[in-house]
């Protein structure tokens, strides 16, 4: 009876060694397969196109050109025909395929259109872009009690004062009596401009837009 006994206690002890196995296995033999995920599809090519990248013009659309202006003409397509050049003193620049172009007198975008029709006969449909990169040929005039005397650049919406922040003063400068001589219609004017009350908030209506020619007069 005791063997019996021991043996129906080893069946019964494997029977459930067994189970216990089974318990284990079974899960991760049930469980599907993940799948895999999908690789991103791959961006699209970048592809050309047929209009010129924008160029950033120092100057404003009605800008007119003058001699000692930097010009830089751009040709789309055509690196040989584009070049960073002066104007000459006569207004004129020297391009490639045709010689001297009248550039003095034009806004940028006339020159640029003036430029495509002459181009027309070496280049199938040209487009040209014209960008003012030096402004050298307007020109304000300092005069008086300042540190730097003569000629000044003419920067687009320059005012009286900035233009006298660029002069500086002497410590001799009346800055009360500062006037700027003007020509208009022929005729000479002077108007007045106090730097002590324009700094103040005061007055603002003194601290003008300036043109070419304009000459600042600090007694």
């Amino acid at each position: 009876m005791k063997r019996t006994g021991m043996l129906v206690g080893g069946l019964v002890v494997g029977t459930l060694i067994s189970t216990a196995c089974w318990a284990q296995e079974s899960p991760a033999q049930s469980e599907p397969a993940k799948e895999t995920a999908a690789a991103p599809a791959p961006p699209p090519a970048a592809t050309s196109t047929s209009t010129p990248p924008p160029m950033l013009n120092a100057a404003p659309k009605d800008y007119v050109i003058g001699s000692e202006d930097t010009l830089m003409v751009s040709v789309w397509n055509e690196e040989k025909l584009t070049a960073t050049l002066p104007v000459r003193p006569d207004g004129k620049i020297s391009l490639p395929l045709l010689n001297d172009v009248q550039a003095s007198g034009l806004t940028p975008m006339q020159l640029a259109d003036l430029i495509a029709e002459k181009l027309k006969k070496f280049v199938a449909d040209p487009r040209v872009t014209v960008v003012v990169t030096q402004m050298n040929s307007q020109k304000v005039f300092m005069l008086g009690e300042v540190t730097h005397t003569g000629a000044l650049p003419l920067l687009p919406n320059m005012t009286v004062l900035q233009a006298l922040s660029t002069a500086g003063f002497s410590q001799f400068a009346n800055q009360k009596k500062i006037y700027i001589l003007r020509i208009e219609d022929g005729k000479q004017l002077k108007l007045p401009f106090n730097y002590k009350m324009v700094v103040k908030g005061e007055r603002m209506e003194q601290n003008i837009l300036l043109k070419p020619g304009d000459t600042i007069v600090v007694p």
